[in-house]
């Protein structure tokens, strides 16, 4: 069977990338064989919006029968859906242990999205959005918070974080991660 998995590498044994339309690589893989037929870099990782659909006609146009990524969101899973591409998810690790996943039926098919519009996506746009976040304090002054209850729905800090401020730490993370491996991939490249 011939599937699409994202990754962060062109191997089977990189990591899965979690994001669909803006993962680093996808790997058309043949799953009988567990052989890489074509690995290619996402052109679509930095668009400013169109991620998703571009990635779901990618799929289609290599005659994918299923997508194989951690996270799907809207505008992908309709565009994949209407190509009869079944999606699958797959939890942290290699592509090759997600295939090897896959190939037991033990992973879960979804037809649904899992992660907003635009999940993935970090920019410039992004970096001079008005923040909304909270201070450190308890909010009355006696931190480095608003204080007089003019915080973002009177969110206190003993409370669970709000979604959205979950939403940013989560994008942090993959930035951070990002980061790390632009660094690494410098430093081999100046290395040679």
């Amino acid at each position: 069977m011939k599937v699409i998995v994202t990754s962060t590498g062109p191997s089977l044994d990189d990591d899965l990338d979690p994001r669909f339309g803006r993962c680093q690589y996808f790997l058309v893989v043949d799953t009988e064989k567990m052989a890489v037929l074509e690995s290619v870099e996402n052109e679509g990782i930095m668009a400013s919006g169109g991620a998703g659909i571009q990635a779901g006609q990618f799929a289609a146009n290599k005659g994918a029968e299923a997508v194989i990524t951690g996270n799907v969101g809207p505008n992908a899973i309709q565009t994949l859906q209407a190509a009869g591409i079944g999606v699958y998810l797959a939890p942290p690790g290699t592509v090759r242990q997600a295939i090897e996943a896959f190939k037991k039926e033990a992973l879960q098919g979804v037809s649904a999205p899992t992660v907003d519009a635009h999940h993935g996506m970090a920019g410039p746009e992004t970096a001079s959005m008005p923040g909304m976040g909270v201070g450190m304090g308890p909010g009355r002054g006696l931190g480095r918070g608003m204080g007089m209850g003019r915080g973002m729905g009177g969110y206190q800090a003993s409370q669970e974080p709000s979604p959205e401020v979950a939403q940013l730490r989560s994008e942090i993370n993959d930035l951070k991660r990002d980061l790390s491996e632009m660094k690494e991939m410098l430093k081999k490249l100046t290395q040679s």
